[in-house]
This record gives structure tokens, C-alpha cells and sequence, in this order.
């Protein structure tokens, strides 16, 4: 659910009010950067692995495809959960991020309004990057 500070922001659209922010389709983000926007303005934040189906499915299906596979078995994560993991398995991974910021591709700013009487979910899909490419 949006705060305060989302619905204050300029603009009407999703993506109108989060571009000046720097978050647009086709930028490249610090994760860091991401997770703090995600709670500052209470935006849903799904990063993915899987870049075909990042790119070609509605974020809609896709939850609802995977809404019984077992949460860190699915090819995408909400970041605060990523980010918690992380944390929880490696503490020392933030001094990593500090020094080598994980820069994901965000693909998708949008929302979801379903149901007239559920609050609006503002949403931003990104892209992880493969292992590969890590600068760790």
C-alpha cells in the first residue's frame, strides 16, 4: 500500500510520479537505492531471475502461476524478503554491497487495481543480474 510521501509525489501514473526519482524502465539501480524508495513510498518491489519471463509475462500471472511453489523456489522475490536473507545467511554481504553495489535493471513501473475496494498496488519489476556479472 502507497504512504503519504508516494501520493504527494508529482504526477498521476506510477510512472510519472517515480521517473524523476530515477526509477523508469530501462535503468540501472543499486538494490540499496530500491529498498529504501520500496518503504519510503510503499511501492511492492519483485526482483526476478528469470529475464524471458520478467520481460514477457504480466506480473499478475506470474504470481499467480507460482502461488504455490515454495517463496525463495520461485524465479522472483519481493526485495525486502531478498534482502533479509541475504542478511540472515551472510552479514558480512553488506560491506560487500557497500563497496560493490548490486545494480539491477528495472523493467516494469506499474500498478495493479484489481478490486475497487483494495488500495491500489503500485509496483516496480527488476531484473537481477546473473552471478556472472556481479563485481564482487
Amino acid at each position: 500500500m502507497t504512504t503519504d510521501a508516494y501520493r504527494t509525489l508529482p504526477g498521476i501514473t506510477p510512472t510519472e510520479k517515480l521517473a524523476p526519482l530515477g526509477f523508469a524502465p530501462g535503468k540501472k539501480v543499486d538494490i540499496r537505492e530500491l529498498a529504501a524508495a520500496a518503504g519510503t513510498y510503499g511501492i511492492a518491489l519483485y526482483l526476478f531471475f528469470d529475464e524471458q519471463l520478467a520481460r514477457s509475462t504480466v506480473l499478475e500471472l506470474v504470481i499467480h502461476k507460482f502461488r504455490d511453489v515454495p517463496e525463495f523456489e520461485r524465479p522472483y522475490v519481493r526485495i525486502e524478503d531478498f534482502l533479509r536473507f541475504v542478511h540472515e545467511n551472510d552479514p558480512a554481504f553488506q560491506g560487500v554491497m557497500q563497496a560493490h553495489p548490486i545494480m539491477i535493471e528495472i523493467l516494469h513501473v506499474a500498478e495493479i487495481a484489481a478490486n475497487p475496494n483494495i488500495p491500489t498496488l503500485v509496483y516496480i519489476t527488476a531484473l537481477m543480474p546473473y552471478l556472472d556479472e556481479l563485481q564482487v
